[in-house]
């Protein structure tokens, strides 16, 4: 495992011609993720100078070291009610020890090599979760949007809205005018110029617009009585057993939903670089990212796939972009800072909602919704626990459901049907008859499994074979079709085999695959039915056997 930017110089791949495009890309893409980066804080419970620390800190080393050439690390949306959630019920401490705790396990997963194991999540499952982590953010910005006078907004979804509806004769139409123009500027921008980006113009010209007209509308120099322009000095905070113990849910839930997000980013970004990325080192950047982040008290980061789409677009081919647009946001909160306090909130929330509103995927979310039932069901279910309760909830139990409703298709994929007239069958017949000649033809029972033979399928199995009687001499299973084979069936097949020697039956396996093969020996079920009785491939000659 190398870091891509390593691997890159070692090829030669980096150019002064790539590199200026690298920087160009790097400083719009720093331009893009400022008025994100601030809003991002600001909903996740921090202070708006947090979310740039995360930015420069957590975007530095993830391109430093990361697997991706394009990837762009910072706060996404996707953390914000996490987030809020942890600083709620545990301050910005505990928020920084779970980032730092997260940060550990997702280079622990780097190192034992975890990164493939973003293939085995079920599409239906990142999409419901996407749509509900877009919905729960999108129910964040509320307050702010339209201005309401609330102290303390509760940080589960139902309790929000219900405190929202309570609260809505205190709305400020001032801050809901300012944000619907906010909005209409960010979707309406793109036709005139898509090299600036909307939420830039849409912040510029509507803080512009609240201080010239002294606009009664609520900013971030009103909600907060500080904001630092300065990096602070890196800290390690004290960790104790009870904190680790208190705070190693929260961090499994960062380090699961930093992990995802990250791959399926650098995924994105090789469909459409038309290049390969190392899924663990990528990890392992993450990791580091967010260790360093939490030292020097910036909040959870991951590879973030608008800004890394907008790199793709910009030019950006190598990790020096997005090294660029680190150090870009450095020199805006170097000197540029003390003017964020004119930005009025509800511009951040409106920013916030088109964000959610494009982090939804509503379009594949309603395709999905044709898929068949079994994905459908849980679409919608990871979709409503995300919002309900929370993400982990969410992809346990979609993990839980999606394994339960492929081990039934599997299990029903499996066939087990008895063989009596094709020409195969009939030559095994004739086969069995002339080894033994007090056996006719039709005290010979043929069997062909179909498909992975395994726990889902050995009651139908045992099922079929009550029809094995004392009136036949031999029971014949064709594994042919048969390629995977587990425990449990082997367990199947041992009572099949005592039933037939109670009934006087003989038991023949006969093409059978190279992993039920070594599964049968292994567990010795060869033994016990005596290696005679088994023939591995077709092409063998089974007149021993029978």
């Amino acid at each position: 495992m190398k870091p891509k930017l390593l691997t890159m110089f070692e090829r030669k791949e980096i150019t002064k011609k790539s590199i200026t495009k690298d920087f160009i890309s790097g400083v719009i893409v720093a331009i893009i993720a400022l008025p994100l980066s601030v809003a991002l804080a600001i909903s996740s419970g921090v202070s708006p100078e947090k979310g740039l620390i995360t930015a420069i800190i957590a975007g530095l080393f993830i391109s430093l070291l990361g697997g991706s050439r394009v990837q762009i690390g910072g706060p996404t949306g996707a953390f914000v009610v996490i987030v809020y959630g942890i600083v709620k019920t545990h301050g910005l401490n505990g928020l920084i020890i779970a980032t730092i705790m997260a940060g550990i396990i997702m280079i622990g997963l780097g190192l034992f090599k975890f990164g493939s194991v973003i293939k085995f999540v079920p599409y239906p499952i990142t999409v419901g979760f996407t749509a509900g982590i877009a919905i729960t953010l999108l129910s964040t910005q509320v307050k702010d949007f339209l201005g309401l006078d609330i102290k303390d907004v509760p940080s589960e979804f139902i309790p929000k809205w219900q405190v929202y509806f309570e609260s809505m004769n205190s709305i400020n139409i001032t801050a809901l005018l300012v944000g619907l123009i906010a909005i209409f500027i960010m979707i309406f921008w793109p036709r005139i110029n898509r090299t600036i980006p909307g939420s830039l113009v849409a912040l510029i010209f509507t803080t512009i617009l609240v201080q010239v007209f002294n606009l009664q509308v609520a900013t971030i120099g009103s909600s907060f009585e500080s904001i630092s322009s300065s990096i602070p000095m890196p800290t390690f905070p004290n960790i104790d057993i009870a904190q680790i113990k208190v705070l190693i849910g929260p961090a499994i839930t960062i380090a699961i939903l930093a992990s995802i997000e990250s791959l399926l980013s650098a995924v994105v970004a090789d469909g459409m670089i038309g290049g390969k990325h190392d899924s663990n080192m990528e990890l392992i950047a993450q990791g580091v990212g967010n260790i360093f982040s939490g030292i020097f008290g910036g909040i959870p980061a991951t590879g973030a796939i608008a800004r890394t789409a907008a790199n793709i677009k910009n030019g950006g081919r190598s990790p020096i972009s997005g090294i660029v647009h680190a150090i870009t946001l450095l020199l805006i909160m170097l000197i540029f800072m003390p003017l964020a306090k004119l930005i009025p909130m509800t511009t951040l929330a409106a920013i916030l909602i088109i964000v959610s509103y494009n982090m939804g995927e509503w379009r594949t979310f309603a395709s999905l919704l044709k898929a068949p039932k079994s994905d459908t069901a849980v679409l919608l279910i990871t979709f409503s626990l995300t919002v309900i309760f929370d993400l982990v909830v969410a992809i346990e139990v979609g993990m839980v459901l999606v394994a339960f409703l492929f081990m039934k298709s599997m299990a029903d994929t499996t066939k087990i049907e008895c063989v009596k007239d094709d020409k195969e069958s009939n030559e095994l017949n004739n086969e069995v008859i002339r080894k033994d000649e007090n056996t006719s033809k039709d005290k010979v029972l043929i069997y062909e499994i179909h498909g992975p033979f395994f726990f889902g399928v050995v009651q139908k199995f045992l099922e079929v074979m009550k029809e094995v009687t004392p009136d036949y001499d031999v029971l014949i299973l064709d594994l042919i079709n048969t390629t995977a084979m587990d425990s449990t069936a082997i367990d199947a097949l041992e009572r099949v085999y005592q039933m037939c020697k109670n009934k006087g039956v003989k038991i023949k396996l006969i093409n059978v695959q190279e992993q039920p093969r070594k599964v049968l020996r292994q567990m010795g079920f060869m033994e016990l039915v005596g290696e005679e009785s088994i023939v591995y491939h077709k092409e063998k000659n089974i007149n021993s056997t029978l």
